[in-house]
């Protein structure tokens, strides 16, 4: 059943020129400033997007340029022109990862740990050259002791992220539940099986927000203050 959340990430091909230009700006030899990167780990049902969505808007207004959102929609796109199957993206972590290590699959075939290693080598890239918020996809973990990279989590109650998703979503309570059950647990598996890590571990993360307790703006105007702080000797940040 498709409901609202469907158009929650508009303008993918804007977003995507937005990741052309980091990968021109990646090997120009006249840019080498350093940036801040923002990593969003989630739990399903929490407000991850909206979050991101309003983050980018807080430092473009503080920093002066432009920064870019890398969601799962934005790198399905960059998946699709590096030839990764989209069916095989979304299934990464799943059961068919297991039937690979006994040699089953046909010649040719890109496995999941290939399209992973393809899509993590795209966000570290990302998260290197800054100006970047990436939400989901294990990039915490993946650029956890980067030294411009700050990683943030949002945690729910069960009761809240199932009554946020219904409502977002148009489903039962009853959909909602078994929704936010299946892909929480889809999640965890994913970044235990491609990363070896446990994404709800405190230790992966900087800070880590109740969204059941904190709206967006209060979220958000934290992180931007936390990044401000730990930034504040590089001159990047507009004065406040």
């Amino acid at each position: 059943m498709t409901g609202p959340l469907a158009s929650s990430a508009p303008d993918i091909e804007r977003r995507l020129a937005g990741w052309m230009k980091i990968q021109e700006r990646h090997v120009s030899p006249l840019d080498i400033k350093l940036r801040p990167a923002i990593t969003l780990s989630r739990q399903f049902g929490c407000l991850g997007y909206p979050l991101a969505e309003r983050l980018k808007v807080l430092f473009e207004d503080a920093s002066g340029e432009p920064w870019n959102i890398f969601d799962k929609s934005l790198i399905e796109m960059v998946a699709k022109k590096e030839g990764i199957s989209l069916s095989l993206l979304k299934r990464l972590g799943d059961m068919s990862r297991a039937i690979e290590t006994f040699g089953l699959q046909s010649p040719g075939h890109v496995t999941h740990d290939m399209a992973f290693e393809k899509v993590a080598g795209h966000l570290v890239q990302i998260a290197k050259m800054g100006n970047a918020i990436m939400v989901g996809r294990g990039a915490a973990i993946l650029c956890k002791g980067f030294p411009n990279c700050y990683n943030f989590r949002l945690i729910g109650s069960h009761e809240w992220r199932v009554s946020n998703y219904a409502q977002r979503m148009g489903l039962s309570r009853e959909e909602a539940e078994a929704e936010v059950i299946k892909n929480g647990e889809r999640r965890d598996k994913f970044v235990n099986h491609c990363l070896g890590a446990d994404a709800n571990d405190p230790q992966h993360y900087d800070a880590i927000f109740n969204n059941d307790r904190h709206g967006v703006d209060d979220i958000s105007s934290a992180i931007l203050a936390f990044v401000r702080h730990a930034w504040e000797d590089k001159k990047y940040f507009k004065p406040a």
